[in-house]
């Protein structure tokens, strides 16, 4: 009894503080318990209005959102880069091929011609059209390319149209690779004297030796001019041929020739004009034009 006695006896202040600190607990409690219910009520009867309230905050956020978004601004569409091309929503495809467009120093000069380059679709060129700035000099630029093109095609128009009296290139006379556009008095007069140096053209390719025709010339000539009859060439000993004489066959400069004159001495005679590839460094691929002019007996 005097153990029990010794635990629950208290002095008065002690006793009063207990007190207080139990009233406390259950103020507290009683705070708890009734402020928790008061809002689950409050909550229900004010639902509609937290609702409406809501909206207008997610409103909110999405105007804050577009803000906060890049904007665009006009600019000029052949100075897209890479991280404006990534902006407006473009792959990266699309603005490599834009960018290699522009490496060959071509610029756009419409929409369209945007759309046709880089291939974006139809609703993000409706999006990025509007901003397009397109300075005057590409415009005019490009007006008077299609102009200068107009005019081109009318002039060779015009060259096409003058009689030709042999398309066979090696009968076909100055005038008549005049009437190619490009080919003037001074590069039909280089032709003639070409094919009258090889005895006349074997390969219609041998037209692109010729001095001073540009590639695209070439395929005009060719698109003209064939060879409808082979040339007959006044071939030369290889075995007898002088060094002089040798040197002037076509094909063959002097460093090919001393090299045949020694390949001669060596074996002492040229059994087959084959045997020519057993030369070293020989140009094989010209060989087919060397023995145009060669024979060995």
């Amino acid at each position: 009894m005097k153990y029990f006695k010794s635990h629950f006896w208290y002095y008065k202040n002690q006793r009063n503080g207990i007190f207080l600190l139990t009233i406390l607990i259950l103020i507290l409690q009683s705070i708890i318990f009734f402020g928790t219910f008061s809002l689950n009520q409050l909550e229900d009867v004010s639902q509609p209005e937290i609702i409406a309230f809501q909206k207008q905050i997610d409103s909110l956020k999405e105007i804050e959102i577009k803000d906060r978004r890049p904007k665009i601004f006009p600019f000029n569409p052949n100075y897209i880069s890479d991280y404006k091309g990534a902006q407006l929503g473009m792959s990266l495809i699309e603005i490599d091929r834009l960018l290699l467009y522009r490496k060959k120093n071509k610029f756009i000069a419409s929409k369209q011609e945007f759309q046709n380059i880089t291939k974006v679709s139809d609703s993000l060129l409706n999006q990025i059209a509007p901003y397009f700035k397109f300075p005057e000099w590409v415009t005019k630029k490009k007006k008077l390319k299609t102009k200068s093109n107009t005019a081109l095609n009318r002039v060779e128009n015009t060259h096409k149209k003058k009689s030709i009296s042999s398309i066979d290139m090696n009968k076909a006379s100055a005038e008549d690779f005049k009437t190619i556009y490009g080919i003037g008095e001074k590069l039909s007069e280089r032709i003639i004297k070409y094919r009258s140096k090889l005895q006349g053209f074997s390969f219609e390719s041998q037209i692109k030796e010729v001095w001073g025709l540009e590639e695209e010339i070439v395929e005009k000539v060719l698109s003209t001019f064939k060879i409808i009859e082979k040339p007959t060439i006044r071939k030369i000993n290889i075995n007898t041929v002088t060094f002089k004489e040798l040197l002037n066959t076509p094909y063959i400069d002097f460093a090919l020739c001393k090299k045949i004159f020694e390949y001669r001495d060596e074996i002492a005679v040229y059994q087959n004009i084959s045997e020519l590839k057993n030369i070293k460094d020989f140009p094989l691929g010209k060989y087919d034009r060397i023995v145009l002019y060669l024979m060995a007996e």
